[in-house]
């Protein structure tokens, strides 16, 4: 499974620019020669520099940032003073991994650290117009939204790369008020 690139140590996974040769050489694989691990380090590297470029990638750098930072924050167990567990390294990927899915002009959510070791991203427009993701170790998202007097809740499954249609669909009605304007990357 491809890990993140943060201060904590962990290695770089995912494209935002679509490349998906880069993504798949600055993973974690089988190839196991000095050769391979040189390769997956230029890649990560090159992957790292498009990402931490404004203008390349935009507001996503800065989602990125603040869910690294939330995760070296909370590295630690009792982060919160009330028995939380630390952060999971693989929560930390997904959201990662979800952020670099977005489509362009999806405005970025706010990044929260969960008890349970989980992270949240949250698009909160109002107190009654919200929708919230959580990422856990596990290929399935849990979300679940409020839209007025509508809410509810899920699970989906996130493979890393391709947001699942009815999360982007929740998270386009809460954005844009119902206007279809967001499409899967």
């Amino acid at each position: 499974m491809p890990e993140l690139v943060s201060k904590r140590g962990l290695r770089s996974f995912g494209s935002t620019t679509g490349d998906v040769l880069f993504q798949s050489f600055s993973t974690a694989a089988t190839a196991v020669s000095r050769e391979a691990e040189i390769v997956r380090e230029a890649a990560s590297k090159a992957i790292n520099r498009s990402e931490s470029s404004q203008s390349l990638f935009g507001t996503k750098a800065m989602a990125i940032s603040e869910i690294l930072k939330l995760a070296d924050e909370c590295e630690k167990e009792n982060w919160d003073g009330n028995a939380s567990l630390a952060i999971k390294d693989t929560a930390v990927g997904k959201a990662v991994a979800f952020i670099r899915a977005l489509p362009g002009g999806v405005p970025m959510p706010e990044a929260a650290p969960e008890p349970d070791g989980c992270i949240s991203l949250d698009w909160i427009e109002t107190r009654h117009r919200l929708f919230s993701l959580s990422f856990g170790s596990r290929d399935r998202i849990a979300y679940s939204w409020i839209d007025g007097a509508d809410g509810g809740h899920g699970v989906a499954r996130f493979d890393g790369s391709r947001i699942p249609d009815r999360v982007l669909q929740g998270i386009q009605s809460i954005v844009t008020h119902g206007q279809p304007t967001l499409r899967a990357a």
